[in-house]
């Protein structure tokens, strides 16, 4: 499957089955998360493995989307390692790192044959203290992991992508 292929066939998976994911396969998509570029190749993302039980179970008090899946990552910056414009002050580059980081983990999950979903509809707030990360860490993005459930169907709107000419503006 060419890239173009696999991001076309990829798409956010809201049901999972129970299967657990193989440590090999965990460790495909972490590994691209670790490739992925940084700015400055400060590398400040951080991600948490969160599986079945207690860390879990705190995790779906704060947040209803992760779907039944057996495996969640929890992705994130370290507010002391990112990049800082010093042209632009009060910019930081730890969440577009951490987006960056997040799109190739989910691009090597469907390569591995593994469901996920951007999670970003949760208070990210709530669930820092709900899993007891550290002060210097923000979240951006919970990433449910699994095997796609037999019924699982892309979002109505997945299909739909503007034209690239409404996108695409040469200067």
């Amino acid at each position: 499957m060419t890239f173009l292929e696999l991001a076309a066939a990829r798409y956010s998976v809201r049901s999972y089955k129970a299967t657990p994911v193989e440590e090999e396969k965990l460790a495909a998509v972490l590994e691209a998360g670790r490739l992925a570029p940084t700015a400055v190749n400060y590398q400040p993302q951080k991600v948490y493995i969160i599986r079945p039980g207690e860390v879990m179970q705190r995790l779906n008090e704060q947040c209803r989307f992760t779907f039944g899946a057996p495996l969640v990552l929890a992705v994130g910056y370290d507010k002391d390692r990112d990049w800082k414009n010093k042209r632009m002050p009060g910019y930081s580059s730890g969440e577009t790192d951490a987006a960056i980081v997040t799109t190739h983990m989910m691009l090597a999950a469907w390569e591995q044959g593994l469901g996920s979903c951007w999670v970003g509809a949760a208070d990210f707030d709530a669930v820092h203290a709900a899993l007891g990360l550290p002060e210097n860490v923000r979240l951006t993005a919970l990433l449910p992991l699994g095997y796609a459930a037999d019924d699982a169907v892309p979002g109505p709107l997945h299909a739909q992508s503007r034209p690239l000419e409404e996108m695409v503006c040469e200067l």
